[in-house]
């Protein structure tokens, strides 16, 4: 199978911390991966080179099949590339709806200048009602942002990266700040989103982790140290010694 993605020897420093320490990884099409690791491994840092929001300094980077190793994040974007990020903005003052039916307008490349008239076009509001309806907020589409939960914002911001028609969905920590009630939610969304989306998952709730992933990708220090489905994982000597820890591998 020809990955959908293909990472080889992926390199970042910030002075001399190596933050990325020549990542090898294949992504497949139509798998959810998760990238996990304890504070510090690199892992955000790996997704904001995939987003193309940081340069790497070596290494590259193949989005089916083309190079996209120096491509801006725009253009990668435009490619079906997309991410959320561990705190989400969105536009408080609008409506749920409005919020989407900017992102797709963004993605489509039409002004911004008549907002207004922009409502009433089809266009933009029958693909943002999709999306709504994906992530489950389709009944909550006429609210004002600010009113909604935080899980409701997660949901949100996933919908409006979903507006962009992405083939690659980078998620970081979208569980981030929830409760168990919302995780749930949030896991089951993911779960019927899965058909026709490849995503790649950093998230710290185990839980989650073990409930979505076909396979996991362990990172200490900006390393790989293992890759491997989610029981390989649990089984990992290697992996308990350095994140999981016996207790947290036997409650997921």
């Amino acid at each position: 199978m020809t990955p959908i993605l293909k990472i080889t020897s992926l390199c970042k420093q910030f002075g001399g911390i190596t933050a990325t320490n020549n990542i090898d990884l294949d992504i497949n099409a139509g798998e959810i991966h998760a990238v996990i690791g304890p504070n510090g491994a690199g892992k955000t840092t790996l997704i904001s080179q995939l987003s193309g929001d940081l340069k790497a300094d070596k290494g590259a980077i193949l989005f089916q099949g083309d190079l996209i190793t120096n491509m801006p994040s725009n253009k990668r974007s435009l490619l079906g590339i997309a991410r959320t990020f561990q705190i989400t903005s969105l536009m408080l003052d609008m409506s749920t709806l409005d919020n989407v039916a900017l992102a797709v307008q963004a993605h489509s490349g039409h002004s911004y200048r008549f907002w207004q008239d922009a409502r009433q076009d089809n266009q933009l509001i029958e693909p943002a009602l999709k999306v709504l309806k994906q992530v489950g907020l389709l009944g909550r589409k006429d609210i004002i942002t600010r009113e909604l939960s935080h899980g409701e914002h997660r949901q949100l911001e996933i919908a409006m990266a979903l507006a962009t028609q992405p083939k690659l969905l980078l998620l970081d920590e979208p569980m981030a700040g929830m409760g168990a009630e919302e995780t749930q939610k949030l896991i089951a969304i993911l779960k019927k989103l899965k058909t026709g989306k490849t995503m790649i998952l950093i998230e710290h709730d185990m839980n989650a982790v073990f409930s979505l992933a076909d396979r996991i990708t362990v990172m200490v220090y900006g390393k790989i140290i293992a890759t491997g489905s989610p029981k390989e994982i649990r089984a990992n000597q290697k992996v308990k010694a350095a994140y999981l820890g016996d207790e947290e591998l036997q409650t997921c």
